[in-house]
């Protein structure tokens, strides 16, 4: 099986509101994507809104439950009280919990199992009662004992934060020992019954060896890149680019 591919709307989100106009539409660039070949869509909606609106969330889930029904919603954020809340009102097939301080441009690193155990394990069980599929960020350093505590709180799926691993772009040779870590830690998650994702900097370019090195990928959540070349290609184009780079026939 192909990785999946869903697209992170956040970047379309945060054009848009630098006027307070309607465009770009998050809906519609959404739409062109679930219809060009991706299986979701992701929000991260931060406390201060600046880029997804927890007005934007509804929409998407009419969106995909409307017109796409095979289609996932996949929410991202920080699991405080707020959070909790908009999960329960949107209802989104995967919840993915990151370790975010509201302050942060963009996640950058992911949980810190060992010291947070108990905390997933309830943020975790919160969720699961809503009927939510539950992914948590995890630093892909090849950390088997973080893997088994992630399943051990609960979760269904780790996404592996690729930050670095996409960081190489203009130093590929430092690329093979990051991936290779990467795919440590997707073996150790693989291995006890945890599926994988991985989101953070991925590009058509970055993904074939991603793929390649850890077959057993589930699903890449991609934003930033995939909204520049957009800019460039079209998002129609673009996210059959990024499928076929996902190892799908488009």
């Amino acid at each position: 099986m192909s990785a999946k591919l869903s697209v992170n709307l956040n970047a379309v989100a945060m054009l848009r509101n630098r006027r307070d106009l309607p465009w770009p539409s998050v809906e519609a660039l959404g739409r062109i994507a679930l219809k060009s070949g991706a299986s979701g869509l992701t929000v991260h909606p931060r406390p201060d809104q600046r880029h997804i609106r927890f007005s934007d969330l509804p929409v998407i889930r009419n969106l995909i439950d409307d017109e796409f029904p095979k289609a996932e919603f996949n929410i991202e954020g920080y699991p405080t009280e707020e959070f909790f809340e908009l999960c329960a009102g949107a209802a989104p097939e995967q919840v993915t919990l990151v370790p975010d301080d509201p302050a942060q441009a963009t996640s950058d690193h992911g949980w810190d199992f060992r010291k947070h155990q108990a905390f997933l394990t309830d943020a975790v069980a919160r969720l699961k009662t809503m009927g939510c599929r539950v992914s948590l960020f995890a630093d892909g350093d090849g950390d088997a004992q973080a893997v088994e505590i992630a399943k051990a709180v609960g979760a269904d799926r780790i996404e592996l934060y690729t930050g670095p691993y996409g960081g190489c772009f203009d130093a590929p040779e430092r690329a093979g020992p990051i991936l290779e870590a990467l795919g440590r830690t997707a073996d150790a998650a693989v291995a006890i019954g945890l599926a994988v994702n991985a989101g953070h900097d991925l590009t058509v370019e970055n993904l074939p060896a991603l793929v390649k090195r850890i077959p057993a990928l589930a699903e890449v959540s991609i934003g930033h890149g995939l909204t520049a070349d957009a800019l460039e290609y079209g998002m129609a184009e673009t996210v059959r680019r990024f499928c076929r780079a996902c190892g799908q026939v488009v």
